[in-house]
Parts: structure tokens; C-alpha cells; sequence
């Protein structure tokens, strides 16, 4: 256990990013998996835009969702 002031709030904030950052990355994988199901056109954009929103808040890095995004328009040829 944190033994210092700034620690223990360090890890109170640590909590909350954490859970924060959980919840953003499930959105954009279930958003990538309902399209991996539909293939429609629509559920791709929601999935692109799941995805870029997780790369633009430092979820997951930008490769990675580049690479993520390439993999789902390949699907849709």
C-alpha cells in the first residue's frame, strides 16, 4: 500500500483512469466484433469511429488502429 499523501492519490487516479480506459477499449472492441458479425457498411463506420476515439486517447496506439482498420476494410471487399 501507498504510504505517502501524493500516492494514495496517485493510486485513487490510477483507479479511475484505469476503469476509464477499460470502458474505451470494450466499446471499441465490441464495436469491431458486431461488425466482424453484420459486415454492413454502417457498423463499419461505428467500429472506425470506436477505434479512432481508443487511438485518440492513448487507449490503444495509432498502429494499431491503423492496422485494425485496414483488417476491417479488407472484410468489406
Amino acid at each position: 500500500m501507498p504510504l505517502t499523501k501524493s500516492a494514495i492519490k496517485k493510486l485513487r487516479s490510477d483507479k479511475r483512469k484505469a476503469a476509464y480506459n477499460k470502458a474505451t477499449k470494450t466499446k471499441a472492441k465490441s464495436a469491431v466484433d458486431n461488425f466482424k458479425s453484420l459486415l454492413s457498411l454502417d457498423s463499419l463506420s461505428k467500429a472506425f469511429s470506436a477505434v479512432d476515439k481508443a487511438a485518440k486517447k492513448g487507449v490503444i496506439k495509432t498502429r494499431k488502429a491503423d492496422r485494425i482498420k485496414s483488417r476491417l476494410s479488407k472484410k468489406v471487399k
